[in-house]
């Protein structure tokens, strides 16, 4: 049996746990630079605010409704997260962390154990230790999982937030419940070629002969069939692996005409990337630089351009990186151009201690010492200490966030004070 753990509305969540007074309160949480909606409460649900609403188009709705308006703070949501994933591979040692609020846990093995019950446990352990609500899917496969999490979900009131999916009859319920939108692995564009051959339910989809899902779903297609039917095809991704690739990405808090200020900002992205690739002990041997006017723009003002960038050996400096990416924006930027968003991107990543050695050449890691020193000064004393020399040593370039709530448990100058 497998069992998904997601997070209700989990950004909401975090904010409440140290504001109660939020509790029942309408809430939403914006994107970078309080662009657009991406975390709402059911108070606010029930306003008729769309996920990926533009902040600016209801701002009257906001105040008028007394909606409280935060700024994504990461740094805290990314803490409670791990908090959490600790708590669940406390009950299993096979876990496989799919998302920031979602985890699959793995049950095989646990059959004389009541499942249902157990997971009443874990939910209110979590609730109990980190503050943050949780609903619980168990079936016999990933996919059931996620249709079991998502009835926990919808009837709250019925499963409180636990719903276990065993049987055959079970089984046969939720997929005729479940809409061919809302299956795990099925985007838009198998959506609409799924409806167009009359497919509405899960229940259609997995009436399909096995034939035509391979020839128009590939292999995974027809295992997702399997596993929705009650046959474990997926199996859990244990061990984590690291991202296949890591960008930054950034929209401009003003269009950027000039070179060398649209210079630092994607240097300053790609310094931020190699900051990322030494985390995860990684290298890079590809570049890929963007820059673009805003969309909101006439057609025939709009730009958009990118640029790939091979290095000659795979590196996580950020002297190499910042070099190339600069090269990259060479190559594509245009004069006369009012541009609102740009970034970085790094692919064809390699683990650090796995590299191919050149004979003739120094394909060394010859900033590595270099870089690990100026890791432990930010890590000491702050990001923006030491930057690269093309970056502007008195712009701290910050996203806009003017709904920011405290890092209440990542910085030590916000944390709690009990009078």
């Amino acid at each position: 049996m497998f069992a998904l753990v997601d997070c209700n509305n989990f950004y909401v969540s975090c904010e409440r746990v140290f504001q109660p007074r939020l509790e029942n309160s309408p809430v939403v949480i914006l994107s970078n630079n309080d662009g657009c909606v991406i975390s709402r409460s059911n108070e606010a649900k029930t306003l008729d605010i769309p996920m990926g609403a533009p902040a600016f188009k209801y701002l009257n709705i906001f105040k008028k409704e007394k909606v409280n308006v935060f700024s994504s703070n990461y740094p805290l949501y990314g803490d409670m997260s791990q908090r959490i994933m600790k708590i669940l591979s406390m009950h299993t040692p096979n876990i496989e962390i799919y998302s920031i609020d979602e985890a699959f846990l793995d049950f095989r093995g646990f059959k004389y154990c009541d499942l249902e019950k157990e997971a009443f446990l874990l939910k209110q352990k979590i609730k109990r230790w980190t503050g943050i609500p949780v609903s619980i899917g168990i079936a016999p496969t990933k996919a059931l999982a996620k249709i079991a999490n998502k009835i926990a979900k919808k009837y709250v009131h019925k499963t409180k937030g636990v719903y276990l999916i065993k049987s055959e009859k079970q089984i046969s319920n939720a997929l005729k419940w479940t809409k061919v939108e809302d299956i795990w692995g099925v985007g838009r564009q198998y959506k609409k070629l799924l409806i167009k051959n009359g497919i509405t339910t899960a229940n259609d989809f997995c009436k399909l002969p096995d034939q035509w899902v391979k020839k128009n779903m590939s292999i995974l297609g027809l295992r997702l069939k399997k596993d929705l039917k009650g046959f474990s095809c997926i199996g859990l991704d244990e061990e984590n692996p690291d991202k296949k690739s890591i960008a930054t990405t950034r929209s401009f808090k003003e269009v950027i005409k000039k070179y060398w200020e649209l210079e630092e900002r994607i240097v300053t992205y790609a310094s931020i990337c190699s900051r990322k690739l030494r985390y995860q002990n990684s290298n890079c041997k590809s570049i890929m630089v963007f820059i673009r006017t805003s969309s909101h723009l006439p057609i025939d003002q709009q730009y958009y351009n990118s640029s790939m960038v091979n290095l000659p050996n795979p590196t996580n400096s950020a002297i190499t990186i910042a070099k190339y990416a600069n090269m990259g924006l060479k190559r594509i930027f245009k004069k006369n151009i009012n541009y609102k968003k740009g970034g970085v991107i790094l692919t064809d990543l390699t683990p650090s201690n796995s590299k191919q050695l050149n004979l003739f050449q120094n394909t060394g890691n010859i900033h590595g010492d270099l870089m690990k020193t100026i890791d432990k000064i930010h890590l000491r004393f702050g990001e923006n200490i030491l930057k690269l020399g093309n970056q502007d040593l008195d712009q701290t370039w910050k996203m806009r966030q003017e709904h920011l709530s405290s890092r209440y448990t990542t910085d030590v100058r916000d944390i709690i004070k009990v009078k």
